[in-house]
């Protein structure tokens, strides 16, 4: 079972090598060196791992929205808070598939699925795993998120074709009663152990703004950099608020505090992919140049993020032309 124990020799993605556990204190002394030293020191680091000037591109699908009995502060898509979003059912697998191909025709390369439940039952994991066979059908890498996993599920889905489960710690352990009361964190961290049990590759990150301190966002990171071994995707989101939820008038994060989160986790978790997630839309092209120079090398592409706007595909594509930003040659991370 994994605990929020940190351990000195904490394993990495290869087994020849052993990482040195990372203390919080440490990674708020990251965040505290001089911003051109840290983004200079996090580009080194993503050279050594990385191939330079790439993103890789994933797009993502609400597969069932809304109507969710969590009461996580910031999600539209709890049934507790009266926002925009209309709860549906799940959607028909013919429309998945019809999504998967669009996004693959836009040059998306892992196709992820969200759906709004605390934990799937037997049968919606049935639905979901014809869905996940289909979509690897068409070449794309797959990815769900649905909530809490119990005994067996993570291998079902394992052999179903699944290569990618998203289940984000959202925040620090010291901030996440804050946040939610519904799930503890052990209870995430619990999901994640039995994905990663199945072997399946975990995709975890967490979200900048909710309120947070420094130091609670270096709880966070030192939470997902002690994982053993560290998620392989780590999706770093920028609060988006919504009208209806507690956290609607949250002020913003500095801009330049969120450049130096994608640094931070970029230095920590050398390997993962660190993809800039939710919040984009916001973001105008220079403080996303910003965060891929921070070591930001996956994006979340399409018109549709879960509930909230995303950048459209042409934009995108524009800025990626003016950065000099292509997709990697091997994108089996």
């Amino acid at each position: 079972m994994l605990t929020t124990q940190v351990s000195r020799n904490a394993g990495s993605h290869t087994d020849s090598q052993a990482t040195v556990a990372w203390s919080v204190q440490a990674i708020v002394e990251l965040y505290e060196l001089p911003f051109m030293d840290l983004v200079l020191r996090a580009q080194a680091e993503h050279r050594q791992h990385h191939e330079p000037n790439t993103v890789q591109l994933s797009s993502l699908l609400s597969i069932k929205t809304g109507g969710c009995p969590e009461d996580c502060s910031y999600c539209p898509q709890s049934a507790r808070y009266d926002t925009p979003v209309e709860k549906d059912a799940l959607m028909p697998l013919q429309e998945v598939l019809e999504a998967a191909k669009q996004a693959k025709a836009s040059g998306a390369q892992r196709f992820c699925m969200g759906a709004a439940w605390r934990s799937p039952t037997a049968r919606q994991l049935d639905a979901v795993m014809e869905m996940i066979s289909a979509v690897k059908g068409l070449g794309l890498e797959t990815c769900v998120t649905l909530g809490m996993l119990k005994d067996g599920q993570a291998q079902e889905l394992r052999d179903a074709g699944l290569d990618y489960y998203n289940h984000n710690l959202d925040t620090s352990p010291e901030f996440y009663g804050s946040i939610i009361s519904t799930r503890t964190y052990q209870d995430r961290l619990d999901t994640l152990e039995r994905v990663r049990q199945a072997g399946i590759n975990v995709c975890c990150g967490g979200i900048v703004g909710l309120g947070e301190s420094r130091r609670e966002r270096a709880g966070l990171i030192a939470q997902l950099a002690n994982l053993t071994p560290y998620p392989e995707s780590v999706p770093v989101n920028n609060l988006v608020k919504v009208a209806g939820t507690p956290l609607s008038d949250t002020p913003d994060v500095d801009p330049f505090e969120f450049v130096r989160t994608i640094a931070v986790a970029r230095i920590t978790m050398p390997k993962a992919v660190v993809r800039l997630s939710a919040g984009r839309e916001e973001m105008n092209d220079a403080l996303q140049a910003l965060c891929f120079l921070a070591g930001a090398n996956s994006i979340f592409y399409g018109d549709m993020l879960l509930t909230t706007g995303n950048p459209q595909v042409m934009k995108d594509k524009a800025l990626f032309d003016r950065l000099g930003l292509t997709q990697p040659a091997d994108h089996s991370h």
